[in-house]
């Protein structure tokens, strides 16, 4: 197996959280070194203690047989490493991307509400939008 072929099986593996962005959009893959027998797979968490982190290795796992799948925390993971396409699957999944102001990922607008902080899991905030009435999420920027 290639790097470009190691790379190209993990833009393959969805976050479990939000199944329209792949962990390497979404900014995890750190590093890939291929072996001759194995492949050595190292992934910065969005948050500590993210609970799909063994769903992730198992993915990982299943898309790439015998990868061996490590978890960084330095360099610590950061909302700016999410390409355009993973800002763009968020939008398409509901989540409102990380930018400096929070719009609404259905209509655009920027008049918003927060509603909580504390989303469904860590890494997202509850937010409603006047415009469309409706509530949504937005991934919280660090």
């Amino acid at each position: 197996m290639t790097e470009q072929q190691a790379y190209d099986a993990l833009a393959r593996v969805m976050d479990p959280e939000i199944p329209t962005i792949s962990i390497v959009d979404l900014g995890m893959v750190d590093e890939v070194r291929v072996h001759a027998s194995h492949v050595d797979v190292a992934l910065l968490p969005t948050f500590l203690g993210c609970p799909a982190l063994d769903l992730i290795e198992e993915a990982v796992q299943k898309a790439m047989p015998g990868a061996v799948v490590t978890f960084r925390n330095d360099p610590p993971w950061s909302t700016d490493r999410i390409t355009e396409a993973g800002r763009e699957a968020l939008r398409q999944f509901g989540v409102a991307p990380p930018e400096d102001v929070v719009r609404c990922p259905r209509c655009g607008t920027e008049e918003v509400l927060s509603e909580n902080l504390f989303g469904p899991t860590r890494c997202r905030s509850i937010y409603y939008c006047p415009a469309c009435r409706a509530p949504f999420e937005a991934f919280k920027a660090i």
